[in-house]
């Protein structure tokens, strides 16, 4: 074991995310051991049990940290075209999963019947439909509509960054491509998508 270093309970309980996030993003879920946690943070298994109770109650830390972080990268600025501002979402969210394919993968496969990582995914999913649906303006009936869509858009391009994460069946320009292409399908049979998303670089 490392050298114990003396930290207060909010920064011993960052360095415990920091190490878990490695591990995760090194390993599969399954690989991922408590104590190998503790011993790269220099404590014993007894002190790590104190911030977090077992390894799902860790991951879930984790996985809110990074959806709180991809959340706050994906701010829609009423100053620039929305199609631009969703295609430089996405951009960031596959570079995220890219960089942290076993977290992903263990979020969505490995942990997909875990009620509180579902929850994360259901609220990241809730605040992206909510900020792209008020900065398009639309009021009344057709909003719950296009709320609809957005969300069940969103449903779709995670699964197709799984199946792209497990076996790239496809590049990561297709997948790009695949998935604004949905966007504009699925608002497109619904309202004017040119009006309301723009092109791409206008």
């Amino acid at each position: 074991m490392t050298t114990r270093r003396r930290l207060n309970p909010d920064e011993r309980r960052r360095q415990l995310l920091d190490v878990g996030a490695h591990l995760f993003a090194a390993k599969p879920y399954h690989d991922v051991l408590m104590e190998d946690v503790a011993e790269q943070a220099g404590i014993s298994r007894a002190l790590l049990y104190r911030y977090f109770p077992n390894k799902s109650a860790l991951f879930a830390a984790i996985f809110q940290e990074a959806s709180n972080r991809l959340l706050d990268g994906t701010r829609i600025d009423p100053a620039y075209s929305l199609m631009d501002q969703l295609s430089a979402g996405l951009d960031l969210h596959f570079d995220y999963f890219v960089a942290n394919r076993n977290t992903v993968l263990a979020a969505n496969r490995v942990l997909a019947g875990d009620p509180v990582i579902q929850a994360i995914i259901t609220d990241e999913f809730a605040e992206l439909s909510r900020r792209v649906l008020d900065a398009t303006g639309i009021e009344g009936p057709g909003r719950d509509t296009v709320l609809a869509a957005l969300t069940g858009w969103l449903v779709f391009v995670r699964a197709l960054c799984v199946e792209w994460l497990t076996s790239e069946p496809f590049t990561r320009a297709q997948l790009h491509d695949m998935s604004v292409g949905a966007l504009r399908g699925a608002l497109g049979a619904v309202t004017d998508v040119d009006r309301l998303l723009g092109a791409p670089g206008d």
